[in-house]
């Protein structure tokens, strides 16, 4: 039997993350411990039924990144500015699937995101409800990981896993924050692009919500963007309600007026209000 009424899917963006000593479980919280903390006290006792998992990629990166900073320390200014490119530029430059198997990265971080999906199907059942939270480089990386499932299955393949919840089909919302999708899709002709389809189609017809998809970004913030206007394509899924992109003002005082504010959602108000109401929704409707 399921422990759990559904699951909630936290994965990071770009840049380095901190990690205690060894490597915790999915189900221990780090980068979005303070969005559930404030998301389970809107809440209450219902959080009981949510297991909340973070996906950490950072990790198949850190090393190489860190390493190459020591090497330069002495040799070059502007260290501060030289860790940001160096450990958030390389992420999205490093993560791309490239026509000659050469993909190792994009295949080690979806990888990740295959080993908690393994372990929540035991936890929700094998079509248990799932709530997708992805913050900058995370929104592209799970938007990736959805199509290439749903690609497989429109060439002809069989379900690439055993269970619905695996194979991104009982996807019941997803929380794009500080999304930088638009930025990797100027290599393509606008007509050959296509974001994914709906990936609650296996979740009974009350947990079909017409609005699926939630995008929150903040003016500020220039890694952050809305998407409904990237491409006809997803001006159809915006038209059609499936997608919403919203405007909100992410982070402190002195971090909201600026480009800092693309750190600012995990514990803004703006945005841990509307997830924990799209929880109780999922809960509600199971």
């Amino acid at each position: 039997m399921p422990s759990h009424k559904m699951a909630v899917i936290a994965i990071h963006g770009m840049g380095s993350q901190y990690r205690p000593q060894g490597q915790p479980a999915s189900t221990t919280p780090t980068f979005s411990k303070g969005l559930k903390r404030r998301v389970a006290n809107r809440i209450g006792a219902d959080m009981s039924h949510v297991i909340w998992h973070e996906v950490v990629w950072a990790q198949i990166l850190q090393g190489r990144q860190k390493d190459y900073l020591r090497k330069i320390n002495r040799s070059l200014g502007y260290d501060k500015l030289r860790e940001f490119v160096v450990c958030n530029l390389s992420d999205a430059a490093s993560y791309r699937p490239t026509p000659d198997d050469g993909d190792k990265i994009y295949d080690a971080i979806h990888k990740k995101i295959e080993n908690v999906m393994g372990v929540v199907k035991h936890q929700v059942g094998h079509d248990g409800p799932v709530l997708i939270l992805a913050h900058s480089l995370g929104g592209h990386i799970m938007s990736n990981y959805i199509y290439d499932m749903q690609r497989h299955l429109r060439q002809g393949g069989s379900p690439v896993h055993p269970t619905h919840v695996e194979n991104m089909k009982t996807v019941a919302g997803i929380v794009t924050f500080g999304c930088n999708i638009p930025i990797f899709l100027f290599a393509y002709p606008e007509k050959e692009i296509f974001p994914i389809m709906a990936p609650n189609r296996e979740l009974p017809p009350a947990l079909r919500f017409t609005t699926w998809w939630h995008n929150y970004y903040d003016r500020h913030d220039v890694l952050g963007f809305p998407l409904g206007k990237s491409a006809p394509s997803y001006a159809q899924l915006a038209q059609s309600r499936a997608l919403k992109d919203k405007p909100i003002n992410a982070g402190k005082i002195f971090t909201s007026w600026n480009p800092f504010s693309h750190n600012g959602y995990w514990t803004d108000r703006d945005l841990y209000e509307p997830v924990a109401e799209r929880i109780k929704d999922i809960l509600a409707a199971v």
